[in-house]
């Protein structure tokens, strides 16, 4: 009988080195011969696509509604199927996002939590954080890509969010990893986050004892 897999999401403020952190840890992972799939929310079904080129045109509780719906799509057509082979499963941005972004756009947390409900939850969550100030820069670099990055308060309302986020994922019994990119490289901070990865054999016996690195 195959193992489950294993299932981690990787989550922070804009400009932090996410999406860049979850490419080396799917990469990472292969060299150490773990079966792993990356995956990013939105997703890449019709629904996700459709989030994608309207975000900065909903708001509020009907765009939550649409970020929640297309997140029990992907659990249910391409997360859930792959852990069930016994893959580990990689997410570029899952429910701690929603529980900031949502929230910048005005949404209670209890709302999100409430049509979260029923979402399947990571083994891992992994909350990348750096300073505001950084995390500034590196918008202004790279430019605005969304309505959020119009707002300046938005860097340090984020990285304040993403550590609610961490307590709210940890009171859910989810097992949550912060991790500081403020003065590391991508490669050494998806070094840490492979390290926090079970080998295959060892993976469906993971523990969902909450625990926070800093």
């Amino acid at each position: 009988m195959t193992a489950r897999g294993f299932f981690v999401t990787i989550d922070g403020p804009s400009g932090v080195g996410k999406s860049t952190t979850v490419a080396e840890v799917h990469r990472l992972l292969g060299a150490r011969g773990v079966d792993a799939s990356q995956t990013v929310e939105p997703s890449t079904s019709g629904l996700g696509e459709f989030i994608r080129t309207y975000a900065n045109h909903f708001t509020g509780r009907a765009l939550a509604c649409l970020v929640a719906a297309n997140r029990y799509e992907h659990v249910e057509f391409e997360i859930e199927p792959a852990l069930a082979g016994g893959r580990t499963v990689v997410c570029d941005r899952y429910l701690a996002s929603t529980l900031v972004l949502q929230r910048l756009d005005g949404v209670p947390e209890q709302y999100l939590l409430d049509i979260s409900r029923d979402v399947l939850l990571p083994d891992l969550a992994v909350i990348l954080t750096a300073s505001p100030g950084l995390i500034a820069e590196r918008i202004a670099t790279r430019g605005v890509r969304h309505r959020f990055h119009l707002d300046p308060t938005a860097p340090g309302r984020e990285v304040d969010l993403y550590a609610e986020a961490a307590q709210s994922l940890m009171s859910l019994g989810v097992r949550v990893l912060v991790l500081d990119a403020s003065d590391a490289t991508p490669t050494e901070v998806a070094s840490r986050i492979a390290d926090a990865v079970p080998p295959p054999s060892v993976a469906s016996d993971a523990t969902t004892t909450p625990t926070t690195n800093r």
